[in-house]
């Protein structure tokens, strides 16, 4: 079954969310290697809202369509 990119770009986005909140919550200090990692996710997550956000304006038609008389 093929999903819809939208929604596949939100499941991404969850999971690497998931994925932040767990680097947040470990004990202890975060290593270089940890914020680097979470840098990266932050950029990744902004990229794929950007995508997101793409795709649903190319949805949205940008001339209203009028009702006709019957």
């Amino acid at each position: 079954m093929m999903m819809d990119p939208a929604t596949a770009i939100k499941r991404d986005v969850f999971q690497l969310i998931d994925q932040q909140i767990e680097t947040l919550r470990r004990e202890g200090h975060l290593t270089d290697s940890d914020l680097d990692q979470f840098r990266l996710r932050s950029g990744k997550i902004s990229d794929l809202y950007q995508q997101h956000d793409r795709i649903l304006r190319s949805r949205i038609s940008p001339h209203p369509r009028l009702a006709t008389a019957s």
